[in-house]
């Protein structure tokens, strides 16, 4: 369904410019934004993946990964295709990167209109606490998260962000009501990483991050430690401190990375890497530090 989106802006010559995320696309007639689904038509922005889901499923809360959240309970999960950004090591490209490669929304024939009150009548049915906004980014689908969140909120649904953080301070303050958990994804804490293997920047990340605290949103951190990129010891040190500033109970995943996607010469990330990730993090003064993809010991 293509609907007006939020957050925008007119400019001159039929152009408009983005200020959903952090990306704020000035986008010319005709064209899409960097996240492949807002599209300038005739001076107006419009989303093009209201309510066309790509994947839904109930998964366990833990899986988002949210451990301090509803723990035991289930969410029911939810994602139309794109992204805001472009991660080579994306362990869900064939779903977040389908419009980059000329594939459609109806990625494999899989995608189907689930309406925001259908959202909501599926959580119900499968006795889920919550309903999650995940598996691609949902601030690229904000406007379809934000009708359903509002939905679930008068339900007696909480609502879950598993994002990138890329976003501005507007929508976070709109979402704000009805948010009320998110993991987010800070993926390294070098500039250079963030340029060059995923097509942003580090400090509107940092930025959300502080602002979700801020708002009381329940916040978890998931780092993906991709072998020979963001895996040294300096900026293990560096995460730590930053999460640790803003809240020493705030709980950081760390995650074993495997190949995938356009970046496939890498190994997956040795045990003992993670390990010295997460001993760092406790000399930090961390409370909560989880490894994931791993069975620990």
């Amino acid at each position: 369904m293509i609907k007006e989106a939020m957050f925008y802006e007119s400019l001159s010559g039929g152009r408009v410019r983005c200020s959903l995320c952090a990306h704020r696309c000035e986008i010319a007639a005709g064209k899409f934004g960097i996240c492949g689904v807002r599209k300038n038509q005739d001076g107006k922005l419009h989303t093009h993946v209201y309510g066309e889901v790509i994947a839904s499923h109930v998964d366990p809360i833990e899986k988002k990964p949210l451990y301090h959240f509803l723990p035991g309970s289930f969410s029911y999960s939810i994602a139309t295709v794109g992204c805001n950004f472009k991660c080579s090591f994306c362990q869900n490209w064939e779903i977040s990167q389908a419009l980059r490669m000329g594939e459609g929304w109806r990625v494999k024939g899989e995608g189907h209109e689930l309406k925001p009150e259908e959202v909501i009548r599926e959580a119900k049915k499968n006795k889920c606490k919550s309903i999650s906004y995940t598996y691609t980014e949902p601030t690229i689908f904000f406007e379809y998260a934000y009708d359903t969140a509002r939905l679930a909120k008068e339900a007696g649904l909480f609502n879950v962000f598993v994002t990138n953080g890329y976003m501005t301070e507007k929508p976070l303050e709109t979402i704000k009501p009805y948010l009320d958990a998110a993991n987010v994804d800070l993926k390294s804490f070098s500039e250079d990483f963030y340029r060059d293997m995923c097509g942003g920047h580090l400090e509107p990340v940092l930025n959300s991050i502080k602002t979700m605290k801020r708002l009381g949103i329940w916040v978890e951190i998931t780092t993906l430690v991709v072998t020979g990129r963001n895996d040294r010891e300096e900026e293990f040190k560096d995460i730590a401190e930053f999460i640790k500033d803003i809240d020493p109970e705030m709980p950081w995943h760390i995650s074993m990375f495997h190949p995938d996607f356009k970046y496939l010469e890498a190994e997956p990330t040795p045990v003992e890497t993670l390990k010295k990730a997460k001993e760092i993090g406790k000399k930090a003064g961390l409370k909560y530090i989880h490894l994931g993809n791993v069975i620990e010991s």
